[in-house]
């Protein structure tokens, strides 16, 4: 009959023993209550509390989570209904506030995300609430953040999924994008132009530039040729001049044909006639050109002291025809 009494004791002592320990999971904080009053946190792994006098009250996650908030209507500044949804990040940093400070968590979070969501849109143009997404997470995570400290939560993220404005002001929106898109392609559109004109004038430009600087070239060439026939000329005259003062009237001879035989080859290249009759004194022309003859043997140096042949006798005068 001892040895069943044992048995029972050593039961009762094992099983005592079993429901006094805790085991905790990764990720996971208890609180343990001592008839129901808050004493301590059991952390993840073996925990032993006498049974009967202590319980597990709690069992709080403390990984981070995300917790969804339902898409609601709200009305901006402007007076533009829009729709929006979004998702928040937080994490449990004290077990024992979260476990025991407010009643529900999930929903004191998303209630306090979803009021403070529309007081920060509500307070924003249509416009700032589509392009500003990052300045609402913003507000949005440091208003509720604050407010869940007291919680022993840390609101890691905040972010908005999609803003969804009425159909009438999207058409409005893709018309005003279509007119301001034609807008810039017209503007670039001139300013290619423009490029285009600007370039064509400066290589008109240039061109005219290039062209003067040819023009100034080619007149500088032409001053330059005029000055060395000038010069031959002059030299030319002088020869003729120290002819005739050394008494050779062979160089007056020579310088009244090359005028001569200039003007009847400017009358035979005349455009408006193509038949010229003028007299001529045959036998002066002969006689000129040998005045050329004698003067180009004395500029050789081939002319003797032997007295010249007589001169031929005169020809018969009668009219000169030339025909071009």
């Amino acid at each position: 009959m001892a040895t069943y009494a044992f048995l029972f004791v050593m039961v009762l002592v094992v099983l005592f023993l079993f429901s006094g320990i805790k085991i905790v999971r990764q990720g996971y904080h208890y609180t343990i209550e001592h008839f129901g009053r808050f004493t301590v946190v059991a952390r993840p792994g073996f925990n032993f509390y006498a049974p009967f006098f202590y319980r597990v009250g709690r069992k709080v996650n403390m990984m981070e989570q995300v917790l969804d908030i339902p898409g609601q209507e709200i009305i901006t500044k402007d007076n533009a209904m829009v729709s929006t949804d979004g998702v928040v990040f937080f994490q449990v940093l004290d077990a024992a506030k979260a476990a025991y400070e407010v009643s529900d968590l999930y929903l004191s979070i998303m209630q306090l995300t979803t009021t403070n969501l529309r007081t920060v849109m509500g307070s924003m143009d249509l416009d700032e609430t589509l392009s500003k997404r990052d300045e609402i997470n913003a507000r949005l995570l440091s208003v509720v953040d604050q407010a869940t400290e007291s919680w022993g939560v840390k609101i890691t993220r905040v972010e908005i999924k999609d803003i969804r404005p009425p159909a009438d002001i999207v058409n409005a929106m893709g018309r005003q994008m279509k007119a301001e898109r034609e807008k810039r392609a017209l503007i670039l559109e001139s300013e290619g132009l423009r490029a285009s004109e600007i370039l064509k004038a400066e290589g008109q430009k240039q061109s005219q530039i290039l062209q003067a600087e040819g023009r100034r070239e080619a007149a500088f060439r032409d001053s330059e040729a005029r000055e060395r026939e000038a010069e031959a000329e002059a030299k030319a005259t002088e020869m003729v001049s120290n002819a005739i003062a050394g008494g050779n009237a062979q160089a007056i001879n020579y310088f009244i044909a090359q005028k001569y035989v200039e003007a009847v080859s400017q009358f035979a290249t005349s455009p408006n006639a193509k038949t010229i009759l003028f007299p001529v004194e045959a036998t002066q022309l002969i006689g000129t050109l040998g005045g050329i003859g004698e003067l180009a043997r004395d500029a050789l140096g081939t002319r003797t002291n032997t007295p010249a042949s007589p001169p031929p006798p005169p020809a018969r005068r009668g009219p000169f025809e030339g025909s071009q």
